[in-house]
């Protein structure tokens, strides 16, 4: 299987919606999640660098796209978490309008990654995102995110409770699932390995 070393990870700009984006001259792949599940501390895990994507104490700060080219290989790309925290209603619904445009009409996006939190049911708003991008035929992998807090038993629960939910509303099987951890590094070789994979095809 294909391994991947960071060897570069840098901030290259943002940008508030698709149109503003740099030039897709780089395979992409898209991190999104709501608010307050781990995105930037997981950012930072696999790519090294304990400050690359600004960890927040108050969740839904990240409002824009925000691109990181890696080895000068790929682009990691930081969507704004969806369901915004203290942001006018009219503004906030599941994600905003430059995410989903983003999402479907980028060229270069390889696939998107979509953190849950391990530790709590799977929540509405993250299987709304997932019926849309099912109904988008968006290829997503699922990155579960926090699980250094459960256990073995306790994880695979978690992780059979989302494919049951799932299941029931008929979102699409995702193209692979991780379990990771920001503290303790579980998961980043899978993750990183399976995006050299894709860079691979």
């Amino acid at each position: 299987m294909a391994s991947m070393k960071i060897t570069s990870a840098e901030f290259l700009t943002s940008s508030p919606d698709l149109q503003g984006c740099p030039p897709a001259q780089l395979p992409e792949f898209a991190f999104i999640g709501r608010s307050n599940v781990g995105k930037s501390s997981l950012i930072n895990m696999l790519t090294g660098k304990k400050d690359l994507a600004k960890v927040s104490g108050t969740p839904g700060k990240t409002r824009l796209l925000n691109f990181f080219p890696i080895n000068r290989k790929w682009m990691l790309v930081d969507l704004p978490g969806y369901g915004f925290a203290k942001v006018a209603k009219q503004s906030s619904d599941e994600f905003n309008a430059a995410v989903s445009d983003y999402l479907e009409n980028r060229e270069g996006l390889v696939l998107s990654f979509a953190l849950i939190d391990a530790r709590i049911p799977p929540q509405d708003i993250d299987l709304r995102f997932l019926t849309w991008a099912t109904a988008a035929e968006l290829p997503v992998a699922v990155i579960f995110t926090k699980t250094e807090k459960l256990s073995a038993s306790a994880l695979g629960r978690a992780m059979s409770a989302f494919a049951e939910a799932r299941q029931g509303l008929a979102i699409a099987e995702p193209v692979a699932e991780f379990a990771t951890s920001a503290k303790t590094s579980a998961g980043r070789k899978e993750v990183l390995n399976f995006i050299a994979s894709q860079l691979a095809q």
